[in-house]
């Protein structure tokens, strides 16, 4: 037995060893019906998370309650505080108690949240207002940071090895769906022209805010019908649960005319199920058990998420003091921008599955910081307008958006079920915190736009940072595609063969 965790069960509840096929039999599944309600039910997390974004990025509300840039500002790093908070936090109890609780209680979250920003009242005392939106934005963030753990461990749970990668990556990648939403819904509420400039000060931004409630509402009814992981039952002493969750799925499959193949016993793994992980084996799972998925897992989060906050954040600076494009007009530069963010995922995520893995993350990590590297070379030779900058871009962010759409697929694989949700909040949490530096450090490179080498260093920054995501990963990460989440890293609650046969009577 693994010393990962006391193969003992706890006095408090005996379980005893558990012999289960129903890893296999959800890997061995063809897409139905059921695999589209988990797409759609659990994948509207990133829509509302880029909705977020991109709404609070135009400020509407600033007007209203008097506030400064400094306050403005506050405002978006409440809600990404709100997201470490909620990831570490909620991470931790999808581990504990399940992903569907979690799943249900973080999207409540939200909705409490967003709805309570939108309808924050003006008081005389401007400062009582602002500290409610932070509040509510904190609220906010915190239930987007969960979904961010429950939501990617559950996917992956269900959905089957052949299908995992390229639907994993896509679902993330829906992330800048729900940004140019957000931008259109900003250029819609937000248009003084159209409604006049005291109904966009006092009610336009607040019909913004309610459009992620909206659409949560309608999803949340339809995440009351998605099971519970049937392998977090299986590896926490759940069997009959999860054997009737895998045998109404069957059933739906195979009423839709899929006729499924028997699955031997040779295939079946054999548990020591474990209420919890303590934390000194959660610390020993990363440093001693797993060193070098740890360190693929970091660079692939911290890279991607430095890039990207360093060119979304400052690329309306770069378009205002180096091409003189009025800041009215920034937002539509920003449209082709996430177009060419959410095609990347949706064209090259089968490759992730076919090609592999680690030889994708070298090619969309790697070919993102060339393409910046040429693009900050053609930068600094003053040859781009505003235009051509933003073809550049996008063709730079339609590869790295699939890379970086993996690097949560990655931290999810990569480490045991019975942490996976504790894994990807923590490496979540990291990537933030790293990435907040870039909009204060591209900021600054930007200045006044007098001078373009400080930008141009910062440009050819990022495309090294890209790059050494890139190679990181293809020389220490792990060949995942098309396998079993159980063949990738096995549970912590894993009977090996040898000690099975131990345990056994002769």
């Amino acid at each position: 037995m693994s010393d990962a965790i006391d193969p003992q069960p706890s006095a408090e509840k005996k379980r005893g060893t558990i012999r289960s096929l129903v890893p296999a039999r959800l890997d061995r599944l063809p897409w139905a019906k059921f695999h589209w309600m988990i797409v759609v039910g659990l994948g509207i997390s990133w829509i509302l998370d880029g909705l977020e974004i991109q709404i609070v990025s135009q400020n509407g509300f600033a007007t209203e309650f008097g506030m400064d840039s400094a306050q403005i500002g506050a405002t978006g790093t409440v809600y990404l505080v709100g997201q470490v908070v909620g990831a570490l936090v909620f991470g931790r109890l999808s581990d504990r108690l399940g992903r569907k609780k979690l799943f249900i209680l973080t999207l409540a979250i939200y909705l409490v949240g967003s709805a309570l920003a939108g309808a924050v009242p003006h008081f005389d005392n401007n400062w009582v207002s602002i500290i409610l939106l932070w509040v509510c934005r904190f609220v906010a963030g915190a239930g987007i940071g969960g979904e961010y753990a429950a939501i990617n461990s559950a996917i992956d749970e269900l959905i089957p090895s052949h299908y995992r990668g390229h639907v994993d990556i896509a679902i993330n990648g829906t992330y800048w769906g729900g940004a140019a939403l957000g931008a259109a819904a900003n250029l819609l509420f937000l248009n003084s022209g159209l409604f006049g400039s005291d109904w966009v000060d006092n009610w336009g931004w607040r019909i913004s805010f309610f459009i992620g409630p909206v659409l949560g509402l309608i999803i949340i009814y339809l995440r009351r019908h998605i099971p519970e992981s049937p392998r977090w039952q299986i590896t926490h002493g759940y069997e009959k649960e999860a054997e009737a969750t895998v045998d109404q799925i069957e059933k739906d499959v195979e009423a839709s005319g899929h006729t499924l193949e028997k699955i031997g016993d040779d295939r079946a793994i054999e548990l020591s199920p474990q209420e919890r992980v303590p934390a000194h084996i959660l610390a020993k799972v990363f440093f001693k058990m797993y060193p070098k998925r740890t360190l693929v897992g970091a660079t692939m989060m911290i890279t991607q998420s430095f890039l990207y906050n360093a060119i979304f954040f400052s690329y309306a600076l770069a378009l205002q003091n180096f091409y003189d494009v009025d800041k009215s007009q920034t937002g539509y530069y920003f449209f082709p921008f996430a177009i060419g963010n959410l095609v990347g995922p949706l064209v090259l995520g089968r490759l992730f599955d076919s090609v592999g893995r680690r030889k994708m993350v070298l090619v969309t990590y790697g070919g993102s910081g060339v393409i910046l590297a040429v693009s900050a070379a053609l930068f600094q030779a003053d040859v781009l307008n505003a235009v051509t900058q933003t073809i550049f871009w996008c063709a730079a962010f339609f590869l790295a958006s699939a890379g970086a759409s993996a690097a949560y697929l990655t931290v999810s694989e990569i480490f045991p079920l019975e942490v996976r949700s504790q894994a990807i909040s923590y490496f979540f949490s990291i990537a933030q915190i790293f990435g907040s530096l870039a909009p204060l450090i591209y900021g600054a490179m930007i200045g006044d736009g007098s001078d373009r080498g400080p930008i141009t260093i910062g440009y050819f920054l990022g495309s090294a940072i890209m790059l050494v995501g890139g190679i990181v990963t293809f020389i220490f990460g792990v060949d995942a595609e098309r396998k079993q989440l159980e063949s990738v890293t096995d549970p912590l609650t894993l009977i090996h063969e040898e000690e099975a046969k131990e345990e056994r009577p002769s």
